[in-house]
């Protein structure tokens, strides 16, 4: 073999050496690989798709379990009211621990009211639902200008979670919508400036504001922000999950200032044994850590219903998070190295879709997880952004 031809055959293995490099650590979890936004966004595409919402209205009308006696919670819920008057403000004033508290219990209850009308419309195709949804966003959009105070980011990232799911629906499946550009409008100038940029404080309040922005930019057909929203995501969500592939300390965000092991271990709340699964918030409580996980989810599966999906890169990290959690949620002793050997349990009614998504479509077991979503079904509202996820998303293969 002559000089030259060796040569092409060396550069030609070196080529597919590399392509093949390239495709695996395109399908590591968190390789921080972006997906670009689609060409062109479906709707309704946030957090539930119309075959999903076709399914679990089938199931619904069947009287076929779990999925009734979800929708019998929902409908039995103050959201489902239609007596509920919408509370709107042009300022919604929030501080730590909802202290003050000036509007944000109303915008976000309201804000999963309209979505619980949503669904309901969906499910009955009873037009008085569909109106209270729109009511409930009209009044909104009619009014609100601002969000201040210390939990202003966090309070726009979960209200403007649930606005968009809410708006997706009605905009989608109901005939006449007339102020719907003004609920655009309210989201594009009120909401979507106040979450795009992130955050550097714990990594649910980012995960939340993320899956606000990406919500939006659904709706808003707006795939610069989908994509931005979608960078800072996945930058989050591999220094929220550790997996022992991490090396010996968790991964960082890019400009966090977390530059020594004694940052990091004190922004992990002072734990200093890291083990897959362990989140950045396990050891302030499961409360917290569950906000985390729930948003991690719900942009995934938003992701895939636009598909561009995220799973192959946040997958691993999500599936390893319900499961470290779910293990001590449902009782496993505490280790004295894990969190001083104590937990402050309540992870919340928030494994329905990763566990769906992970354990029923991609076929892994999730023993301490199923167990823990099975055992909390119908799992109904944490009544800040999460809401009747056995209904959307239990066992829906969609």
């Amino acid at each position: 073999m002559s000089h030259r031809s060796q040569a092409l055959l060396t550069k030609g293995i070196l080529a597919l050496v590399a392509a093949l490099v390239a495709a695996l650590l395109a399908a590591l979890p968190g390789s921080g690989r972006a997906a670009a936004a689609p060409a062109a966004f479906s709707h309704p595409g946030v957090l539930v798709s119309r075959t999903q919402l076709d399914f679990v209205r089938g199931k619904v009308q069947a009287g076929a379990q779990p999925w009734k006696s979800a929708y019998d919670q929902m409908m039995a819920s103050n959201y489902a009211s239609q007596s509920r008057t919408p509370k709107p403000r042009a300022v919604v004033e929030c501080g730590s621990y909802s202290n003050p508290n000036y509007g944000c219990t109303d915008e976000r209850e309201d804000a999963i009211a309209a979505y619980t009308n949503a669904l309901a419309w969906y499910i009955t195709r009873d037009a008085k639902y569909a109106q209270k949804a729109i009511q409930l966003m009209d009044a909104w959009s009619a009014t609100i200008t601002d969000h201040t105070n210390s939990n202003a980011p966090l309070q726009t990232g979960w209200a403007g979670s649930v606005w968009p799911r809410a708006a997706e629906i009605i905009r989608y499946t109901y005939t006449s919508w007339p102020n719907v550009n003004r609920f655009a409008t309210m989201l594009r100038n009120v909401y979507l400036p106040e979450v795009i940029n992130g955050s550097k404080s714990n990594g649910n309040w980012e995960l939340s504001m993320m899956e606000a922005a990406v919500g939006i930019s659904v709706f808003l057909d707006d795939r610069a922000s989908y994509d931005k929203a979608v960078t800072r995501y996945l930058n989050r969500v591999a220094a929220y999950v550790y997996l022992d592939t991490d090396g010996a300390l968790p991964k960082t965000v890019p400009g966090s200032g977390l530059d020594t092991r004694d940052e990091i271990v004190g922004y992990w709340q002072g734990q200093s044994t890291f083990v897959t699964g362990l989140t950045q918030e396990t050891c302030r409580d499961f409360t917290h850590t569950g906000y985390g996980i729930s948003s991690i989810s719900h942009v995934a599966e938003t992701s895939r219903i636009q598909g561009e999906d995220l799973y192959p890169q946040v997958g691993e990290r999500l599936r390893q998070a319900l499961g470290f959690q779910s293990k001590y949620q449902r009782g496993a002793a505490v280790p004295s190295w894990l969190c001083g050997g104590h937990l402050n349990l309540g992870l919340g009614p928030v494994t329905e879709v990763g566990y769906n998504a992970m354990h029923n479509r991609l076929g892994y077991a999730m023993t301490n997880t199923q167990a823990l979503t099975e055992s909390q079904r119908p799992a109904g509202s944490n009544n800040l952004f999460v809401a009747w996820e056995t209904l959307t998303h239990g066992d829906n293969l969609s």
